[in-house]
């Protein structure tokens, strides 16, 4: 016969047990299509949608939309929903945007324009400057607080030597390549450069310490050009940029 503090005992432990099967960690997944595991954050953490296949638990932030889907680049696409964030204000992310950020070694540095919300090079910069994105029928459109649309250009290849392309922002539509949603990780091709990986970036400081944008047409982590960093960036949907 098991005595009653015996049985409490082990009634808490499974509680214990089923909470921690429940529960997913500080930082874990939380969801994301085919997800399994925990749904649940622990408390003063929420799930938070990355995309439609990952969800993760962050501190304090709540589940916003995810960012927009890739169209194929020959299709319409919807128009994208613009910023309401003001000059000089800590962006908050406005429905079907995402910020996009790269890790180490430029760990949550945010893409903007070198001059904010103007067609100038793509940088990476501080969380208090990002700017917000759609990916829409293969353009990787800005969306400035004004209502204009930038999108992003990557200049051409001038012979089978060069093997990065700077990444700007222009007031008109990319001729040419498709930008488009890995996950939660953003991809460039084009039908006449064959690259080894899609998502590989690179991010190499101007003579002003401006961190830019380079698509790297050889393989990730190899042969990295000098002064350059190997990158991949991601879109990144809490309600405010985080450092």
């Amino acid at each position: 016969m098991i005595k009653t503090g015996t049985a409490v005992g082990l009634l808490l432990a499974f509680v214990a047990s089923v909470a921690g099967q429940t529960t997913a960690p500080q930082w874990g997944q939380c969801g994301g299509q085919g997800w399994t595991g925990p749904t649940a954050c622990p408390d003063g953490w929420a799930c938070t949608v990355s995309n439609q296949y990952y969800s993760q638990c962050l501190q304090g932030a709540a589940p916003p939309a995810p960012p927009a889907t890739s169209a194929p680049a020959s299709g319409g696409g919807s128009s994208p929903t613009t910023t309401a964030t003001a000059p000089g204000s800590t962006p908050t992310l406005v429905a079907g945007n995402s910020f996009i950020r790269a890790e180490d070694p430029n760990f949550h540095k945010y893409l903007r324009s070198e001059v904010d919300g103007t067609a100038s090079d793509a940088i990476l910069g501080d969380p208090n400057t990002a700017a917000q994105f759609q990916i829409v029928s293969g353009q990787l459109i800005q969306l400035v607080p004004d209502g204009t649309k930038l999108y992003a250009v990557v200049e051409d290849r001038a012979d089978p030597s060069v093997m990065k392309l700077k990444v700007s922002w222009s007031t008109t539509p990319a001729a040419t390549g498709t930008f488009q949603w890995s996950g939660d990780t953003v991809e460039w091709s084009i039908p006449t450069i064959s690259r080894p990986q899609l998502n590989a970036w690179l991010v190499c400081p101007d003579p002003n310490g401006n961190r830019d944008l380079y698509v790297n047409l050889g393989a990730y982590s190899y042969m990295t050009p000098a002064g350059c960093a190997d990158e991949t960036i991601h879109a990144y949907t809490g309600a405010t940029p985080t450092a």
